[in-house]
């Protein structure tokens, strides 16, 4: 990106598919949040043409918005064109009405709307108010706790000690 700020909205979502001979390049267009400049984050670059599917060349000359969103969403996109994306308030856990302290054990079902990246054990201390360590210690899931995420899973709290 152009502007130092980083900080950039896709607009209308639209791909720039440029062909030289045989190879392709394909950009991803954002504007600028800060000086409203249009710049673009290279989604392929000197790829044959034979190395795409075919459904997804389509999809890039179409402006496919699920392609744009799963393209923005890549983390190996966002390292190779140097931008983060602000997950800041774009998940909550919902804990069942019952307080933690009351019923055992509890089962929790969490489900991603989008797929954004979270430690589980951030989220899970974040959505029961207990500590990370308290976390680590109560809760059984059979996913890494200290991992990231981006899929749905369920655990399990344990009766405090």
């Amino acid at each position: 990106m152009d502007c130092r700020s980083k900080s950039a909205t896709t607009g209308e979502g639209r791909f720039r598919v440029n062909a030289n001979g045989k190879l392709l390049d394909v950009w991803l267009l954002v504007r600028c949040v800060s000086c409203d400049r249009t710049s673009k984050l290279t989604v392929h670059e000197r790829a044959p043409v034979r190395s795409f599917d075919p459904a997804e060349l389509h999809g890039y000359r179409v402006n496919d918005p699920d392609l744009v969103a799963s393209s923005l969403l890549d983390p190996l996109l966002a390292r190779r064109n140097r931008f983060t994306l602000d997950w800041t308030g774009a998940w909550r856990l919902d804990t069942p009405s019952a307080r933690l302290d009351e019923a055992w054990p509890v089962e929790v079902e969490v489900v991603f709307d989008d797929p954004v990246p979270v430690r589980p054990e951030r989220l899970i201390a974040h959505g029961t108010g207990l500590s990370r360590n308290e976390v680590l210690r109560r809760i059984k899931c059979e996913i890494p706790l200290r991992r990231p995420t981006n899929a749905g899973f369920t655990f399990t709290v344990m009766a405090g000690i």
